[in-house]
Formats: structure tokens, C-alpha cells, sequence
């Protein structure tokens, strides 16, 4: 019949006309360039924006490649089906998960356990998104808090020992010498160099500091007061995620009776259990793997861009040799350092032991 196929002609524009497109992995990095922001954050407000825009049909990438996946979020077992997907499709887009899972898993446990007497259906998706728009509103207070904390383990005239770069160490750091005088050695922390950030920011700000070769932490240990660090996440044992170089540090710290002290915002609580490095959800088999040849046997080693003759540039015989980007590739980007190397966690919710940080975590998803 014309006149009904005109009908649903015209139905099927309109609903096409409706839909909205939704990029959750584009809707997180447009969030993480706010550098407040931590990838938590991120994780959280845009899990908030798809719950925003799961009103009907809606075609929405997770994965790349399956661009045309489309979820009716129309109950709460299909939202929560919808947030795991979209947490999933965050996950694959980087090859380091951990603090971004943090923020995910916290968010969608929020949302099962939420008690709440909404009318409708729809209400309810309009009072998580205001929550978890409320909550990373509230959430960039915390690094306030920690410094704060922090602040009465710093004495007068302290040698600090850092890694890395940290945005919530920093925020310490400038804290401290508001009040206190301080002076702090950072790794260079490669293969990044993020050490160098934090020391150009130091510097600028007046603070008397001086870059550690990674490989002379044990040198300069017996020269500090204590260790501070940030944290990709703390995890249900109480041991701590940071970028690479932090293991050893804590080890070295402990045999030199140096305390180690840890800053972390209480939404990169994360629950995971590794019991060693090789647990962490970014090791892979290529990570210190030997290399091969196709037949099988130890590959050479590259001819080019491994060894670059400092003569070219200075006029003499000597050489310098940089690890290649394949090299790196090879070479974890974070590590895992134990609970009984760390001395106390400091986070929004207080300072905390190892333990009570376990404590904790257990009782954040238990409802």
C-alpha cells in the first residue's frame, strides 16, 4: 500500500534523524585534555556521557572495527551491559588500562549499588549522569587533601626522593615550600624523561633539585629523609602501581631504613591482586623477551639507529648508544611494588597502611 509505505518511510527518517552518534574512546581523550583531569576521571565522566546518550537506540564504536554496534539502554541490566562494553572498548584503546579500568570499575559499581527512588527509568540515568558528573567535580579536590595530609610528615629542611612525574606529588611538593624548606632529587625516569618535567617545574618554582640517574638511586639514598611517589593505582593488597623504577626504589628504601610514602586519590583504588610483575594487565610476551630470527635463532643486533657516534656532533671519538624504539617496546612501562615495602598511603581518605588500604578497597565495592 503506498500510503503505509510512505508511512514507514517517513518512520524510519525520523528515528534515523534521532540517533546519536557516540565515540566513547574520542568522548574520553576529548576529556583527558583537560590535564586536571587524571584517566580515572576520564573513565568516569565519559561512562556518564554514554549513559547520557543510551536514550533509545544509539550506534556506539566500543571496539574499533564494529562501529555499527547498537545497545537500547532501556533497563538496568542493559545500561549495565552498555557501561561494561563501553569500559571494554576504553581498555583496547591503550596499551596501559590500569588507571582508566580504575575509574570504570568504580563507576559501574556505583551504579549497580545506587539506592534510589526515581520515577522513571529515564530519571534514574539523569540522576547517575549528575552523580558522576558530581563526583569528578568533587574528585579534583582531593589532591588538595593529600597535599594537605601529606604536609605534617614534612619537616623543615627535608631531602626528598621522587620518581618520575606526578601531578598530586607536585601538588605536595609546591605545598611543602609554601610553608617549609625542602629540597628534592627526581629520577630522570626513563625512557620517557618524565623526571626532567618535574624538575624544570621544581626549579621554576624555587625549589632546590637535582636529577638521579635511574641507576643511582642506591647512591643517593643514604642522602634523604624519605621517598614520595604518585601511583597509577593502588590495589587490593595495598601494594602500588607506578611507572617503572618504582619496584626498585622501594627496595632500595627499605634496605636503607628510608621511609616510602605514596600519594594516591582514592578513585585509583583499583581491585587487583598481582602477586608479581608478570600479573599486571599490561605485561605482555614480548616484554623482556629474547629476540629471534624467523628461523628461530638470537636475531643481530640492528646496524642502525642503536649506536649514534657523538663525533658528528662534537668533533671527537666518542660514542653514546640509545636503546631503539623496538627496544623500549620490550621494556614495561610500569611496575609492581609489594605492600610491605611501602610505608603509608596517603589519599583523600586518610593515611593509610598497606593493610588498611586492603581494608578499604574491600569495603569500597561491597556496597
Amino acid at each position: 500500500m503506498p500510503g503505509l509505505a510512505t508511512t514507514e518511510a517517513n518512520t524510519s527518517a525520523a528515528l534515523a534523524s534521532s540517533v546519536v552518534s557516540f565515540d566513547i574512546c574520542e568522548t574520553y581523550a576529548s576529556f583527558l585534555k583537560n590535564e586536571e583531569l587524571s584517566a580515572p576521571l576520564a573513565a568516569i565522566l565519559a561512562l556518564s556521557k554514554l549513559i547520557e546518550t543510551s536514550d533509545g537506540i544509539t550506534p556506539i564504536p566500543f571496539f574499533r572495527g564494529h562501529v555499527d554496534q547498537k545497545i537500547i539502554a532501556g533497563t538496568m541490566l542493559e545500561l549495565v551491559k552498555a557501561l561494561n562494553d563501553g569500559a571494554e572498548g576504553l581498555k583496547a584503546s591503550t596499551s596501559n588500562p590500569i588507571s582508566l579500568n580504575a575509574g570504570c570499575e568504580l563507576f559501574i559499581a556505583f551504579v549497580t549499588l545506587l539506592p534510589h527512588d526515581s520515577a522513571s527509568f529515564s530519571d534514574l540515568k539523569l540522576e547517575l549522569v549528575r552523580q558522576g558528573q558530581k563526583y569528578a567535580s568533587e574528585a579534583l579536590t582531593y589532591r588538595d587533601k593529600i597535599a594537605n595530609l601529606a604536609l605534617g610528615f614534612i619537616k623543615d629542611d627535608s631531602v626528598i626522593l621522587t620518581h618520575s612525574y606526578s601531578r598530586v606529588v607536585m601538588k605536595t611538593l609546591l605545598r611543602a615550600h609554601e610553608r617549609k624548606r625542602i629540597s628534592v632529587y627526581v629520577t630522570e625516569a626513563r625512557p620517557r624523561g618524565l623526571g626532567l618535567r618535574t624538575y624544570e617545574e621544581l626549579t621554576a618554582a624555587g625549589i632546590p633539585c637535582t636529577v638521579v640517574l635511574d641507576s643511582a638511586v642506591s647512591y643517593v639514598m643514604d642522602k634523604v629523609d624519605f621517598v614520595l611517589v604518585g601511583s597509577e593505582a593502588v590495589v587490593e593488597s595495598g601494594g602500588l602501581i607506578n611507572a617503572v623504577g618504582s619496584n626498585q626504589i622501594a627496595i632500595i628504601a627499605q634496605a636503607a631504613n628510608i621511609p616510602f610514602y605514596a600519594l594516591a586519590e582514592s578513585y585509583k583504588f583499583h581491585r587487583l591482586f598481582p602477586l608479581s610483575q608478570y600479573d599486571l594487565p599490561t605485561h605482555t610476551s614480548n616484554i623482556l623477551s629474547f629476540p629471534l630470527s624467523s628461523g628461530g635463532n638470537v636475531a643481530s643486533p640492528p646496524t642502525t639507529g642503536a649506536i649514534k657516534p657523538l663525533h658528528e656532533k662534537f668533533g671527537n671519538a666518542d660514542y653514546i648508544r640509545q636503546m631503539t624504539p623496538e627496544q623500549i617496546a620490550c621494556n614495561p612501562g610500569v611496575d609492581y611494588t609489594r605492600p610491605d615495602l611501602i610505608t603509608l598511603v596517603f589519599s583523600d581518605v586518610g593515611s593509610l597502611t598497606p593493610e588498611g588500604v586492603s581494608q578499604y578497597v574491600v569495603g569500597m565495592f561491597a556496597g
